[in-house]
This record gives structure tokens, C-alpha cells and sequence, in this order.
């Protein structure tokens, strides 16, 4: 994660928890995150139905007791695993995120509705359009050839290719997430 505006992953530790817990029960008061009020907690508003439809995956594996609602450690597991995770365990949780309809693979289509949703969301445009970087994945690391990526192929392929690996973890930077709860904390 990038440090640009003074905040680091330390500001997760036991000493910022209390703001983290602030924030999130000021905006859930129910102590249950849902759906609605995720997309509004993190400031997404006027999504695509593609781009929508990469949040609903994202509050999917968020929600790690498939009861429809993210609570406060459930949310603080995410943030841990996106922010501070090893690398393993973000490959997993990007698999699992990338494997829209729960096959245990994931094929082109999921990967490219992916990668716009997430290009739409973070507002970036790159030189490479998510076409041609989704047959760039593919054509990478199928090792078989059977237009799926399964969790070995994946995991190894992205793994052993560090332009893969560094595209995929830039694309899933929620540093701006961070600097935004961190800058309306330190506005109140």
C-alpha cells in the first residue's frame, strides 16, 4: 500500500481501531453492514450495472457468513487481507472475487467484466484495454489451454509472472478508501 498522505497500514493497529469501529457504527448503526449501505460507505455511487455487479462480488467475500450483512470484524478481516495480506492470501481472495459464478474457475467473460468494473470504479483507463489485457492473462498462464483458469493456475501463474502479479495488486489498491475514512475522521 502506498503511503502518500501519512496514512500506513499502522493506522489499523489497536490505537486507530477505536475510529475504524467509530466510522462504521456511525454509518451502520445496526452494527450490520448491508448492501446499500456498503456502496455508500465507500462513496460508490452512479455505478454501471457492470461496475454494481463487481461490488455485489466484492460484498460477497466480504461477507464471510453468507448472511446478507458485513459486521464490524467481518470488515475489519477485509480491510486486514486487503491492506496487510500476504500475498497468497490476496491471490485467493482475488480468485475468489474474480470467480463471478462460484465454479471454481474463472473463464474470459468473468475476468473481463472484472477488470472494466473495476477500471470503472477506480477511474482509471489504461494503455491496455481490459480485452486485450484479459487475452493477455489468458494466454499467459491457461496452462491447459481450456479457456478456464482454475485456483492452481492461477495461483502459480500470477505468481510467476511479476507483471501479472503487480498489475493485479495496483488494480485492488483501496489506498484511496483508506485516505478517504482517514481524512473524514480527522475532519470531524
Amino acid at each position: 500500500m502506498g503511503n502518500n498522505s501519512g496514512v500506513s497500514l499502522e493506522d489499523l493497529c489497536a490505537c486507530e481501531s477505536h475510529h475504524w469501529y467509530r466510522k462504521f457504527m456511525t454509518e451502520c448503526p445496526s452494527g450490520m453492514l448491508t448492501f446499500y449501505e456498503f456502496k455508500k460507505f465507500f462513496g460508490l455511487k452512479n455505478l454501471t450495472p457492470a461496475s454494481n455487479a463487481y461490488v455485489q462480488c466484492m460484498f460477497s467475500t466480504f461477507d464471510m457468513n453468507n448472511d446478507g450483512f458485513i459486521d464490524f470484524m467481518e470488515y475489519v478481516a477485509a480491510l486486514s487481507l486487503v491492506l496487510k495480506g500476504e500475498v497468497k492470501q490476496k491471490l485467493r481472495w482475488y480468485f475468489k472475487l474474480y470467480d463471478v459464478d462460484g465454479s471454481g474457475c474463472i473463464d474470459r467473460e468473468e475476468l473481463l467484466l472484472i477488470i472494466k468494473s473495476i477500471r470503472a470504479i477506480n477511474g482509471k483507463t489504461d494503455e491496455m484495454s481490459a480485452e486485450d489485457f484479459s487475452n493477455m492473462v489468458f494466454d499467459k498462464i491457461d496452462t491447459n489451454g481450456d479457456g478456464e483458469l482454475s485456483y492452481e493456475e492461477f495461483m502459480d501463474g500470477i505468481q510467476n509472472d511479476e507483471e501479472l502479479l503487480t498489475t493485479l495488486t495496483e488494480s485492488m489498491d483501496l489506498t484511496h478508501i483508506v485516505e478517504k475514512i482517514e481524512a473524514e475522521r480527522t475532519d470531524q
